[in-house]
């Protein structure tokens, strides 16, 4: 047993409701990093998303129509990968970033380039996207210092 020493004696000495002894108790006071502990574990490190104050920097309105275009990304790459959610290939559709740019067809190769491994045809959700995402607002703010 390599684990962490101390693991699970953490929660063994503290008397209270339950009393059952050290066992089912341990869970909620395993040590950061146990492993297999799920969603506390290593593979929350990824990209840290800030969501708490984006409702007072942009109306309500480009919020919903950001979350409505990105459940139907959602939705469109699962049937174009033939998969579930969990199960779309890392890529990241980068709105803003498709937003920045001068035209449909610069946004157009952008999406495809990102598509690259999709083996079904992507042209309908190509333009489709970019009919959705024409007229919207950036929501990323530019930097002020």
């Amino acid at each position: 047993d390599s684990g962490p020493a101390g693991g699970a004696a953490l929660a063994a000495p503290a008397p209270g409701p339950g009393g059952g002894g050290p066992g089912p108790r341990v869970y909620f006071q395993s040590p950061p990093g146990a492993a297999g502990e799920g969603p506390g574990g290593a593979d929350d490190e990824g990209p840290v998303r800030r969501q708490g104050k984006v409702t007072v920097k942009y109306d309500r309105k480009e919020l919903r129509k950001r979350l409505n275009l990105e459940e139907w990304i959602l939705e469109q790459l699962t049937r174009l990968y033939d998969c579930q959610e969990e199960e779309i290939p890392e890529l990241e559709i980068d709105v803003d970033e498709l937003l920045d740019m001068e035209s449909d067809d610069t946004r157009a190769a952008r999406v495809k380039e990102l598509l690259v491994d999709c083996y079904k045809p992507t042209e309908a959700f190509i333009s489709g996207l970019l009919d959705k995402i024409r007229g919207m607002q950036k929501l990323s703010t530019p930097q002020k210092k």
